[in-house]
Parts: C-alpha cells; sequence; structure tokens
C-alpha cells in the first residue's frame, strides 16, 4: 500500500456536486493499493499514520500526533498511486489491485483507522469519478510505502 499524507486545514471530495466528506484540521489521505497488500499493511499502516509526529506543538515543533491533536482523516481510494511511468508515455497500473481484491482491503483500512483515531473517519467513493478539494497546511505532505518499511 502506498498512503500520500497532507496535513491540511480543511479537505472535501465532492462526488457528483455533492459534497461526500469533510473534514477540518487533519490529514488529507490518497490510498494506492496493490494486488500483494494484506491485512498486515493495513495495521502497520494504521499505526504509523495515527503516532505520526507532524503537527505542531505550542513551540512551533512537529512534534504531535494526529491522536494528540484530535485530527480528522478523508481518506480516498486512488489507485494511480501504483502507476508505472517507466515504458513510454501512458502509466501501466499493472501493479494496482482489481476493484474485488481493492475495495475489501480499502473497507478494512477506513474500519482499522476508526478503531484508533476518535473522530470519524470521511471518505470517498471506492472507485467513484471524484472531486478533491483541500488546503495544504505548511505545506506537509509525507508519503509511505508499506513494502518499505527499513
Amino acid at each position: 500500500m502506498i498512503v500520500v499524507i497532507q496535513r491540511v486545514t480543511e479537505a472535501s471530495v465532492t462526488i457528483n456536486n455533492a459534497v461526500k466528506g469533510k473534514i477540518g484540521y487533519g490529514l488529507m489521505i490518497l490510498l494506492g493499493i496493490e494486488e500483494a497488500d494484506t491485512d498486515e499493511d493495513i495495521e502497520w499502516l494504521t499505526r504509523k499514520i495515527s503516532n505520526l509526529r507532524i503537527f505542531n506543538d505550542e513551540d512551533g515543533v512537529m512534534n504531535k500526533s494526529l491522536i494528540e491533536i484530535h485530527g480528522e482523516i478523508l481518506l480516498i481510494s486512488q489507485f494511480t498511486l501504483h502507476a508505472s511511468t517507466k515504458k513510454g508515455n501512458r502509466p501501466s497500473y499493472i501493479k494496482a489491485a482489481k476493484p474485488e481484491v481493492a475495495m475489501p482491503l480499502y473497507e478494512k483500512m477506513l474500519q482499522s483507522l476508526n478503531a484508533v483515531i476518535p473522530t470519524e473517519i470521511q471518505s470517498g467513493q471506492f472507485g467513484g469519478d471524484m472531486q478533491v478539494s483541500l488546503i495544504n497546511d505548511g505545506p506537509v505532505t509525507i508519503i509511505i510505502d508499506s513494502k518499505d518499511k527499513k
């Protein structure tokens, strides 16, 4: 699994001109799932995301986690994170999991985050045509690949 995490002051996702999910201060997370991903990847990423110290403390130092600041999460599925651009100009998505594999893992990721984050997790629509808006705070953007734990 690959996640692109952005610290935001606000973020929202719109589908068919209707707001599906909206958050204030917290994290907007794009989640890419590949065929080899398992529940172990979900557990590891949940721990990493919830404890990642990228929020400012009283001294303006990034020293607080999402849990400590009672922040919110907007989780969006995005298969294009697994795009391969090595050959030609058209990206290949061969590593991205098929919907029958990815959708249950996406749902498990939502449940896993909901179990540790004190606020309700907002989400997009798996496989939906979504418009995502955000104000990146900092800007702070972190990319984590669960296959690269070292």
